[in-house]
C-alpha cells in the first residue's frame, strides 16, 4: 500500500469514528438483548468495521456497513416522531426494522431480507432495552413472528408479528427487562419491539434476530 492510499485509510477511519461520537453525543437507545440488527453489527464489528473478512462472515451486517456506517454508528438513534401510536400507519410493510426508512434513509439496509446473525435463547427470555439518555417510556410493545415466517427469505410485514407483551408506563432506567413468552416458537423468528418514550412522542423500532431453542 502506497504512503498516500495508507493515510487516505486512515483519514476515512478516523472521519467515521468522529460521526460514530457525534451521533452517540445525542444518544437515545436500543434493544441490546437480543441486540437490535445495527446494534449487533455495531458490537461485533465497530472496532474492526473495514475488515473484508465480514463480508463472508457475516453478510448481512457487511451489506449494512457498505449502505450506510452511520446506522451503524448510530446504532441508538433509530426513531420517528410525531406517529401518535399509530405505528401501523407510519411503517410500510417491508420496511418495520428500518422504521419506515426514517431519517432520510439511514436505516433502510436493515430492512434486507437475508441470513442475519441470530442469537438463540429459550422459549421464555428477556428483552432488555438500554435507555441512554434516561427518556423512560410511555409503553413497549413486543412482538415476535409467526411460527413458519422465515426472515431469511421473507420480508417482514405487521400480519407477519403477534403481540407477545405490553408494559405500560416504565421510569427512565438505563436498562429495562421485560420477560417475554415465545409460546411453542422455535427456530428463526424476528423478535420486533417498539419502545413509546416519554419525553416526547418518538417511537423506538427494533428488529432483533432470534433462533428459539425450546
Amino acid at each position: 500500500m502506497s504512503i498516500g492510499y495508507r493515510a487516505l485509510a486512515v483519514l476515512s477511519a478516523t472521519a467515521l469514528l468522529l460521526v460514530g461520537m457525534a451521533g452517540s453525543a445525542g444518544a437515545h437507545g436500543s434493544a441490546t438483548d437480543p441486540p437490535s440488527r445495527n446494534y449487533g453489527c455495531w458490537q461485533r464489528w465497530g472496532d474492526d468495521f473495514q475488515n473484508p473478512d465480514m463480508a463472508t462472515e457475516d453478510p448481512m451486517c457487511w451489506q449494512a456497513w457498505q449502505a450506510d456506517p452511520n446506522a451503524m454508528w448510530n446504532w441508538n438513534g433509530l426513531y420517528r416522531e410525531g406517529v401518535a401510536g399509530n405505528h401501523q400507519a407510519a411503517i410500510p410493510d417491508g420496511q418495520l426494522c428500518s422504521a419506515g426508512r426514517t431519517q432520510g434513509g439511514r436505516y433502510a439496509a436493515l430492512d434486507t431480507v437475508g441470513d442475519w446473525a441470530a442469537v438463540e435463547r429459550p422459549r421464555n427470555f428477556t428483552v432488555n432495552v438500554y435507555d441512554q439518555a434516561l427518556h423512560g417510556a410511555d409503553y413497549y410493545l413486543v412482538y415476535i413472528t409467526r411460527q413458519g415466517f422465515d426472515p431469511r427469505t421473507q420480508p417482514l410485514g405487521w400480519s407477519n408479528l403477534e403481540l407477545e407483551r405490553e408494559v405500560g408506563p416504565t421510569a427512565p432506567a438505563n436498562d429495562t427487562t421485560i420477560a417475554v413468552d415465545a409460546g411453542s416458537r422455535t427456530g428463526r423468528h424476528i423478535v420486533y419491539t417498539i419502545w413509546q418514550a416519554s419525553h416526547m412522542d418518538q417511537s423506538y423500532y427494533f428488529c432483533s434476530d432470534v433462533t428459539f431453542t425450546g
